[in-house]
């Protein structure tokens, strides 16, 4: 059986081009710049006042980036003729791709914080960067897999890879997919502090004297092409493919030589059958910084040789909308193959392309590709390429998006609390001791346990000179990679470039953005610290783990809540399935400063002593946690002649419009989950041997817990409940769970990860460690 191609069949946009895709795209081919004042906030102190702006009135009661997202998806679902009350909502998903999420809010809170010492805890819960997936599904009742990805500024190129990997292996029929990130005065300082701003509207590729921030939002519609022809649907464009990598470089700038991009847009165009001669038309990254124009050109030639197609960078019109930057450019992709039209590069300032390219300049130029590749670069050396193609436009080489491999589990490590290495957190697990020790004052409220990782003794270990320019949540990154070549072998060199790299979170660099917005609250421009500003995109610390063992593989940063865990382990194993990748190393991490307690321990269910019952109401106890997971094909433990520890047999992820902050009590979309992943796994609850509870002792969770394991036919399955001593650790529970299941090296048999999310997502996976 051979996967399905993908079909884009709506198209929604909104940048500061236009107010819609068609007002957006009469802008862009006509050369017609969307850059304008920015209005938004006070600009007096940066490089600049220009951006991209979205000049359509806001909701004033709703979060700038969730108009916006909902705005483009309005507009995609009704360009795409679906009409979701005729399809089961059960099998659409959400696959969202953003690097701020609803910042705007976030700094109201955080400025309430600092200026009056008054935390808005329920404003700060439903402002997390998870949060616009639930939004998503609420505001649109889908009941599909949810997650939102983090690569910086190739966040929504990442999360079309994801919507992808769903549908060829038919996960879901249908996928809302896209990107969004609105203009925020925390981005624009930090890219002032950084000197990346052009004082002009930029000049991508030409005088490419800095970048313009813009804003803004992409989604489509994707489904099997099968599907879109029986619902009588007409297909703007194939995704054939799309490729990531990682340069294990530097944390903000590119790899001058362009060999991790190369890499990229040659996986891309190798999971979707065709070559570089085969490609007509190239969106670029473009930027406009000197570095980045610089590097993508030379990633084009180590391509192309000196056949390169014409290349543009649609952000000289609509700015650089970060995370949303994929899924817009992808947009606007998709239209150059539906109407017949490059996009061009306009603002070249009568500068000559210093590196020869085709730029199509000034306006747009008729034309007739049949694909097209389109790249999105990001801090942390992410490297992301999407291949959209004419539909039924067939490649002459096989393309690569069945499964072909087992995959397996080779290494785990974890920590949490108290217990900062693998060997604490077993002991304490098998003596029964509680790792979250110890207690913090919280205005208000009073003295409250807390599980702490001591960061630095954690990564002791870490090269020094590598370890000051880490954050938190990278250090307890590194220290659980560290720790799992510690038990299980560190690779050679040739391995390790080899070695791609699954970052995860629940909520973020949580410490490095209130630091860094802290610091530009009391001071301005002036405390605004360039290399804090580095570590609060979501995905730094993939790239300092990426810098420390030098990963040059597959690439993708999870932000998803409790669910995040499972989500990544899931999307390694999808890759390393389908061979594009021989290992991943799935990293897991949260880290929760005394303002991420103070609005936990400000919301119902938060104990007030230290002693966890899962199920019997004691509340949960919030932990610092991570865990690493070395996840690689067959053939590749094999030849390396690691240990396998567990096989990789099923997943299964499910949604609910319970709306931001919710879960259902019903447990009947959990139960989905459960079910879901025993499918896969082929087997049913008396295949499973042990349930790894999600139980954290906060009754909502647990109940609900219980009911979906009930309706799942597995509530008289042996149970292993790690938060009863962990905590709740969120993003690492799942992981932290498998760590629990399998580090003491002890068989269980077939082992299912039960995990959720606040908002109403849930994820499931079996392992096998007897296969």
């Amino acid at each position: 059986m051979t996967t399905p191609r993908i079909a884009l069949t709506g198209l929604g946009l909104i940048t500061g081009a236009g107010d819609d895709t068609e007002k957006g795209w009469s802008s862009i081919t006509a050369g017609t710049t969307g850059i304008r004042t920015n209005t938004l906030f006070d600009t007096s102190e940066l490089l600049t006042e220009w951006a991209g702006m979205v000049t359509a009135e806001q909701p004033a009661d709703l979060d700038r980036c969730y108009s916006l997202a909902a705005t483009a998806i309005r507009e995609a679902l009704r360009t795409s003729g679906l009409d979701l009350d005729t399809v089961d909502r059960d099998r659409v998903a959400v696959v969202v791709g953003s690097s701020l999420g609803a910042m705007p809010t976030l700094e109201g809170v955080h400025a309430g914080l600092v200026h009056e010492g008054r935390l808005d805890a329920e404003a700060a819960a439903a402002s997390q960067l998870p949060c616009v997936g639930d939004y998503i599904a609420a505001e649109f009742d889908l009941r599909g897999p949810r997650v939102v990805l983090s690569n910086a500024c190739a966040a929504s190129a990442v999360a079309l890879g994801y919507a992808a990997e769903l549908l060829w292996k038919g996960d879901v029929d249908h996928v809302i997919c896209g990107g969004v990130d609105p203009l925020a005065s925390l981005s624009a300082y930090g890219f002032s502090a950084l000197g990346a701003l052009d004082a002009e509207p930029c000049s991508p590729m030409s005088a490419s004297s800095g970048l313009t921030l813009g804003e803004g939002a992409g989604f489509m519609v994707l489904e099997s092409a099968e599907r879109a022809a029986a619902r009588g649907a007409r297909p703007l464009a194939e995704l054939g493919g799309y490729g990531l990598s990682c340069d294990g470089y530097h944390q903000t700038a590119p790899d001058p030589s362009g060999k991790g991009a190369c890499a990229a847009m040659a996986q891309a165009l190798e999971t979707a059958g065709y070559g570089p001669e085969d490609v007509d038309y190239l969106n670029l990254h473009g930027t406009g910084t000197p570095a980045n124009d610089a590097s993508e050109p030379k990633a084009v030639k180590l391509l192309f040789g000196a056949s390169v197609p014409p290349a543009s960078s649609t952000k000289s019109i609509i700015g650089h909308t970060l995370g949303a930057a994929g899924a817009v450019e992808a947009v606007v992709s998709t239209l150059a193959i539906d109407r017949g039209t490059l996009p061009p590069t306009i603002n070249t300032r009568g500068v000559e392309q210093p590196f020869g390219l085709d730029i199509v300049p000034d306006t747009g130029r008729p034309a007739s590709p049949e694909v097209v590749l389109s790249n999105s670069f990001a801090f942390g050396g992410n490297n992301a390429s999407v291949v959209l193609n004419r539909p039924g436009r067939a490649g002459s080489a096989p393309r690569r998006t069945e499964s072909v491999h087992d995959v397996v589990v080779t290494g785990v490590a974890g920590l949490a609390g108290a217990a900062r290495d693998t060997a604490s957190l077993l002991d304490a697990l098998s003596g029964e001791r509680p790792t979250f020790t110890g207690t913090e004052h919280v205005e208000g409220i009073g003295e409250v346990p807390v599980g702490r990782i001591d960061v630095r003794a954690a990564a002791r270990g870490i090269n020094p000179s590598r370890a000051r320019r880490m954050d938190p949540l990278s250090l307890l990154a590194a220290a659980a990679v560290a720790d799992l070549y510690g038990r299980h072998g560190k690779p050679s060199r040739a391995e390790a470039e080899g070695t791609g790299i699954v970052f995860a979170t629940g909520y973020g660099p949580v410490t490095s953005v209130l630091q860094f917005h802290k610091g530009v609250l009391q001071q301005g421009i002036n405390g605004a610290n360039p290399a804090l500003f580095a570590n609060t995109v979501v995905n730094a610390a993939a790239g300092h783990v990426a810098m420390l063992h030098r990963y040059r593989g597959y690439t993708a940063t999870i932000a998803n809540g409790g669910t995040s865990s499972v989500l990544a382990l899931q999307l390694a194993a999808r890759v390393i399935a389908r061979g594009a990748a021989e290992r991943i190393m799935v990293v897991i991490a949260d880290e929760f400063p005394e303002q991420a307690l103070a609005t936990q321990a400000g919301l119902p269910g938060y104990a007030r002593e230290a002693r966890v019952v899962p199920g019997g109401r004691t509340g949960m106890v919030l932990s610092e946690g991570a865990a690493a997971i070395l996840l690689e094909s067959r053939e590749s433990a094999a030849a390396r002649d690691a240990d396998v520890l567990a096989r990789v047999r099923g997943y299964g992820a499910s949604g609910e419009p319970a709306g931001i902050g919710r879960i259902g009590r019903d447990g009947e979309a959990w139960a989905r989950a459960l079910r879901a992943a025993m499918a896969e796994a082929g087997t049913g609850p008396d295949g499973i041997d042990t349930v790894v509870s999600a139980a954290s002792g906060y009754s909502l969770v647990d109940i609900a817990q219980s009911r979906a394991l009930r309706l799942a036919g597995l509530d008289d399955r042996p149970v292993l409940a790690p938060k009863a001593l962990l905590g709740e650790t969120y993003g690492s529970a799942g992981a932290l769970g498998l760590v629990a299941a399998l580090g003491d090296g002890q068989p269980r048999g077939r082992v299912l990860l039960s995990s959720f999310a606040y908002g109403g997502s849930y994820a499931a996976a079996v392992f096998d460690t007897e296969a």
